[in-house]
């Protein structure tokens, strides 16, 4: 049983081993309490500052002998509230291990801690004429082990798959301290069950991470970007079918829909008026592949009625056509508020479809949606927005009607944010009771007591098999 005393007994001993690493007080742990969802969790105990792996080894024991919940936290930019205390306890902070211990250039493997900044891991492996694909549009501030525990992805992933397909290991702490490295080194290994997979993607509900062990793949030798405006959204699917049908595979495929680009132009951005869909394709390889790549994009974005079609010259051009999308959620954050962004995944051919069923959503449920995302890999980012507490219920009858409809089109509930908290309750629109039943059990084999960020990706209370 949790109670107060169990809570004192763990502050006293983090205290005696940690001292300065430990947080207290509500001015002190208030950051800690949140992350980029939003969501509010339950006072924290204390903040633990872990500087190595036996910091985080020392913190888990205390944490299972006095039964005192414990929430994984690295950059804290998650979507859906996986590093949110959401029973309080200890929250215990892996940001401040932010380095790359080891970059082998002929294996090609990178090893880090779990606090580096992902784009600081990109700086420093293209420098060494390697190239680590994964890129969240996070990528300035989200950290490798918030990466790891929630599968992150982003627009690459199209061409190059998500953390997943570059995870070859990671150091893992269990609850009560046990310390195993899950994986391996080589890039081929069949030994046992695949652990690692099951660690990535977990969402701090089973293991902690130390140093975590990415493969990497050689820097391509030329990027290309083109931006493509269409009148509607029909014929920018379209051309999304063409170019997938051709067998083409650019690195990305970003959509923004009407209101999207509505922002964009408030924003200065000098669109065309009669544009109300937005592509932007990233094509790499080669100069010659390249080159033939933007040529047959060009031609079916075309013959899918585009009405033009840019090739960015150079580099600071790629990078001002990014920009904008980059901080597309920033921009959308300031037009409401309140907002809630959610990451929902259909086939490709039912993109169309997903589309259709957004821009009907202010009409049945009298608040804003719009959407942009991935559409090389179906990934589309639908965004709520509302100004009143009032309209909070049409909100969660509108979230749930998109993911209804979503598994209506043979889709799934995330991309790439997680189940966190904000989804749990949605689980069993996609999932088998058998299925959650059968992760249930897999989560108690890791952490019998459930003190690992509990709370998360199951459903607890509410909509049940809604």
């Amino acid at each position: 049983m949790r109670t107060k005393k169990n809570a004192d007994l763990a502050l006293a001993r983090l205290h005696r081993l940690f001292a300065s690493q430990v947080l207290v007080g509500s001015d002190r742990v208030e950051e800690y309490q949140s992350d980029d969802s939003g969501v509010r969790g339950a006072p924290l105990d204390a903040v633990v500052l872990a500087e190595s792996g036996q910091d985080i080894q020392k913190t888990l024991k205390i944490a299972a002998e006095t039964n005192v919940p414990i929430t994984p936290r690295a950059g804290g930019s998650g979507r859906t509230g996986g590093a949110v205390p959401l029973e309080g306890g200890i929250l215990l902070s892996t940001r401040g291990m932010n380095q790359i211990v080891d970059i082998d250039r002929r294996e090609g493997i990178v090893v880090v801690e779990p606090g580096v900044i992902l784009e600081t891991l990109h700086d420093a492996v293209e420098a060494e004429g390697w190239f680590y694909p994964p890129d969240p549009n996070s990528a300035s501030i989200c950290c490798l082990a918030g990466n790891v525990a929630e599968n992150a992805a982003g627009p690459r992933a199209f061409k190059y798959g998500a953390t997943r397909d570059y995870v070859l290991g990671m150091e893992t702490y269990l609850p009560g301290g046990e310390h195993f490295f899950s994986g391996r080194r080589t890039k081929k290994g069949v030994t046992g069950y695949d652990t690692t997979a099951l660690l990535v993607g977990s969402e701090g509900t089973l293991a902690a991470f130390g140093n975590i062990t990415l493969r990497l793949i050689p820097k391509p030798e030329t990027v290309v970007t083109l931006l493509i405006l269409f009148s509607n959204m029909r014929d920018a699917s379209d051309a999304v079918q063409k170019i997938i049908e051709a067998q083409l595979t650019p690195r990305c495929i970003e959509f923004l829909d009407s209101k999207t680009l509505a922002i964009l132009r408030d924003a200065g951005s000098p669109l065309d008026r009669n544009a109300h869909a937005l592509l932007l394709v990233e094509v790499d390889g080669s100069e010659q592949e390249c080159e033939r790549q933007c040529e047959l994009v060009g031609n079916l974005s075309t013959e899918a009625c585009a009405l033009s079609v840019l090739v960015a010259q150079s580099a600071s051009q790629r990078e001002k056509l990014w920009s904008s999308r980059r901080t597309m959620s920033v921009a959308i954050r300031s037009l409401a508020r309140h907002k809630l962004s959610e990451d929902v995944v259909v086939p490709r051919t039912q993109l169309g479809a997903l589309l259709q069923f957004v821009e009907t959503v202010e009409e049945s449920f009298g608040i804003v949606a719009l959407a942009y995302g991935h559409a090389g890999d179906g990934n589309l980012h639908v965004n709520f927005l509302w100004n009143h507490a009032e309209e909070k219920v049409q909100v969660e009858k509108a979230i749930e009607a998109l993911f209804r409809r979503t598994i209506e089109l043979g889709g799934t509930l995330s991309g790439e944010h997680g189940i966190g908290i904000l989804k749990a309750p949605y689980l069993p629109l996609e999932q088998s009771p058998a299925h959650i039943a059968l992760q249930r059990r897999l989560k108690t084999a890791f952490d019998p007591t459930n003190i690992m960020n509990p709370g998360k990706i199951f459903p607890q209370r509410g909509h049940g098999s809604c």
